[in-house]
């Protein structure tokens, strides 16, 4: 079995959507003073590699919190997208050339390899992002979540948050943003955990993204 993670690594200095303050890590307890080190987060519900819930734009659907558990587990299927340039979009055309296992996953992921530019102003700039027609796919197949390597399922100048409301406003599916490392996982099916935070009337919040590999898709079993 190999794990791969997808999730990076929350600190003070990472990049956050615009507009949006940064997390804060303060050391709340010591070793020297109290025995032990305990740190006191700060951030907002959409820090880092995290997942929307329909509750994001929404006010009475979906929270996270009120999801089974079952939700953030699934089978998983890396679609690479990664040929496209800046603004592009991300057409059904990449979905037909993988259909047979895209319709079977849970869960789609478009690895964009957007990611390279985390930690620069770049990354804020215009992505690739999905179409219209890629969102109906993902909600007539009945898929329980859809994931990319870049900020926003959006594209950045999109206000109106168009694909993220057609996605949420009827459908249950979540949304994985910011993800990383989807060049690693392969092209074949994969048992895909994204795991969120769990409190209250959940917006959103911060996941820990793992891709799990078996030669011998026994990890399906699990599914």
């Amino acid at each position: 079995m190999n794990i791969i993670d997808l999730t990076h690594t929350i600190s003070e200095n990472m990049p956050v959507y615009p507009g949006t303050d940064g997390p804060k890590l303060d050391v709340a307890s010591t070793y020297e003073k109290n025995g032990f080190k305990e740190t006191l987060l700060t951030m907002f519900s959409h820090t880092g590699t995290h997942m929307d819930s329909p509750a994001h734009l929404f006010s009475k659907r979906t929270t996270l919190d009120s999801f089974s558990a079952e939700q953030f587990v699934g089978k998983g299927l890396v679609i690479d997208c990664s040929d496209l340039k800046e603004g592009e979009k991300i057409t059904i055309k990449y979905i037909e050339a993988v259909k047979e296992k895209a319709d079977k996953a849970q869960f789609i992921l478009f690895h964009t390899g957007w990611d390279k530019y985390w930690g620069t102003s770049s990354y804020f700039g215009e992505y690739p992002y999905i179409t219209e027609e890629v969102a109906e796919y993902l909600l007539g197949s009945s898929k329980k979540g859809v994931g990319l390597d870049v900020i926003g399922i959006d594209p950045i100048s999109d206000e109106n948050l168009t694909i993220h409301k057609k996605l949420l406003a009827k459908s249950d599916i979540v949304i994985i943003e910011n993800l990383t490392c989807l060049d690693k996982v392969g092209d074949d099916l994969f048992t895909f955990c994204a795991l969120p935070l769990k409190f209250k009337n959940s917006d959103g919040a911060p996941v820990r993204a793992i891709a799990i590999l078996d030669d011998n898709k026994q990890n399906f079993n699990l599914i």
